[in-house]
């Protein structure tokens, strides 16, 4: 598959390389995001060393580092001597970056902390005492994200304060997803793609092949012997060790239930017992707490709302959890058919308001808006409801969308609707500028686009 996006990345590492002293990055997110193939993508034109850690003990992942770098360098001192210690073969490559800049990469670096944790305090000293004064540029990765943290990010770390740059790699946004596929996809195809598979590159592979969408699903997910299959368990199992209470809560939220209390009540739990998993879960960019756009204090916000934030784990939970029994019993049918039936309505509108958002900021980046916007979001309150919100404080803006993914073209009830509800969003009263947005996959009424021509508040996004 062909590399796509992650210009920002490039940019950011090709600074780091580009230092007159040494730089030490660190590069973390979830499995499969793709933070491998961004490396890879970065040293190809460079002198480098890649090594990937392994889940052995850090004697073993020492002696692999050290016929890596005897190979590197092809040092035969280097690759018969037994060594003890991992200083070293650091002191040797920081004598041949003498002559030329090496970037070292060392992948999956948390396993080598993981089976031994002093192993950090090594680390650490042999970047002040041997790397930090050489013409390297050192990458450590890794894809725990909670361990890369702790070993790497955290106050706590031996290494805090040493790093030059952190990236952490997410999935690939939709404005860059059709690159993944060729020109006969549709907007609307693609779109029920990506809410599936989110940004992840190694799920879009899985459904970048296969024309139909539902032979898509069964081969890739109503098949247990398909990695996806058990793909959550796989993400989980090595950030958690109670994987069932975790599986518990995405499970309740993904069937609608968004509250704390709700959430709580639903697992019969109290609510001050689910902060620390629900904060796992956001730091793992699997979930996210939603408040009204037009909160000026988010945090101590009482109207927050938990929402899964990847749309593969979302459509897992709704889809295939609930569904184990019949498809291991060998009846993927019937989970297909209850599929079709539910996946517009639960999962594709959902992620079409996402998409929405997305492009409102990009909107706002272009200059195709009176002002330029600062929050977007969601709004709401106990009884009305506003997909897609846009608000620039410096510009006295409110932008206000409602996004439709119908089968037929949306009529000019819709406007009249979002305006009706204009009158309940408690911003700037008075005092502010609105603009009202339509977003639709199948194009409006010609009422609607007859009625949006005359006005120069109104915009509409198909």
């Amino acid at each position: 598959m062909d590399f796509v996006d992650r210009d920002s990345e490039l940019q950011a590492l090709q600074h780091e390389y580009e230092r007159e002293s040494s730089s030490l990055i660190v590069i973390y997110g979830r499995r499969r995001v793709g933070k491998t193939e961004l490396i890879r993508h970065f040293i190809e034109d460079k002198l480098s060393l890649y090594f990937l850690a392994t889940e052995e003990s850090e004697a073993m992942n020492r002696e692999a580092f050290q016929s890596q770098a005897a190979d590197f360098l092809d040092n035969d001192l280097l690759r018969d001597s037994v060594l003890t210690r991992w200083e070293p073969i650091f002191q040797q490559l920081a004598q041949t970056a003498e002559k030329q800049r090496i970037v070292i990469v060392i992948d999956e670096f948390q396993y080598i902390g993981k089976s031994n944790p002093a192993f950090i305090s090594v680390f650490q000293r042999i970047w002040d005492t041997i790397l930090q004064q050489a013409n390297v540029m050192l990458i450590l990765c890794g894809s725990l994200v909670s361990m890369m943290m702790s070993q790497t990010l955290n106050h706590s770390s031996p290494l805090y304060g040493r790093r030059t740059a952190q990236l952490h790699v997410r999935p690939i946004p939709f404005a860059h997803y059709h690159e993944f596929f060729d020109a006969s996809f549709s907007r609307e195809d693609l779109i029920k793609r990506y809410s599936i598979t989110g940004g992840v590159p190694k799920y879009i592979e899985m459904f970048a092949r296969e024309k139909n969408i539902a032979k898509a699903v069964s081969d890739s997910l109503l098949n247990p012997s398909s990695f996806l299959f058990d793909e959550p368990a796989f993400l989980l199992q090595k950030e958690v060790t109670d994987i069932g209470s975790y599986f518990s809560i995405l499970r309740v939220i993904a069937a609608g239930n968004h509250k704390l209390s709700k959430i709580a009540a639903m697992l019969q739990q109290k609510q001050t017992n689910l902060p620390r998993y629900l904060k796992v879960l956001i730091d793992l960019d699997l979930l996210e707490r939603e408040v009204p756009v037009t909160e000026s204090n988010p945090a101590k916000s009482k109207k927050g709302l938990y929402q899964i934030r990847d749309n593969f784990i979302r459509f897992w939970f709704q889809f295939i959890y609930p569904n184990r029994s019949y498809l291991e019993m060998g009846h993927p049918d019937v989970v297909l058919n209850r599929l079709q039936r539910n996946f517009i309505d639960n999962q594709v509108s959902f992620v079409y308001e996402q998409i929405c958002q997305e492009t409102l900021w990009q909107l706002s980046a272009e200059g195709k808006l009176p002002g330029l916007l600062e929050r977007v979001g969601r709004w709401w309150d106990n009884t009305h409801e506003i997909d897609v919100v846009g608000l620039s404080e410096t510009d006295h803006l409110l932008v206000l969308g409602e996004c439709k993914f119908w089968a037929g073209p949306v009529g000019i009830n819709v406007l009249t609707a979002l305006e009706q509800k204009a009158a309940f969003v408690d911003w700037r009263k008075g005092k502010r500028t609105t603009l009202y947005i339509l977003f639709s996959i199948h194009g409006f009424s010609e009422e609607l686009r007859t009625a949006a021509m005359a006005r120069k508040d109104v915009l509409l996004i198909s």
